[in-house]
């Protein structure tokens, strides 16, 4: 992925699967898009249990970047267990 096409989105990055589909699915409820869901595993991790899952979140309700609700966004990452950075 291009760092054009980053900027201004969020990663939301969770511990578990269910969760994190779980959570894109809200999201995608609450206006926001596209919420996609991929695996964080990190280079030279030998643990495929050991995962993150990341949904990458691009615009939000507003019609702007996501990166505007990074706040909003951190909040629920916590209630699961995990966290939202800035892409």
């Amino acid at each position: 992925m291009g760092e054009t096409q980053s900027a201004g989105a969020v990663l939301v990055t969770l511990p578990d699967r269910e969760d994190a589909d779980e959570l894109a699915e809200q999201l995608v409820d609450q206006g926001y898009e596209p919420c996609t869901v991929h695996r964080d595993m990190l280079a030279g991790e030998d643990d495929a249990e050991d995962v993150d899952w990341v949904i990458e979140v691009r615009v939000g309700p507003h019609g702007g970047p996501a990166v505007f609700d990074e706040p909003h966004l951190s909040r629920l990452a916590e209630d699961y267990g995990g966290f939202a950075t800035a892409g």
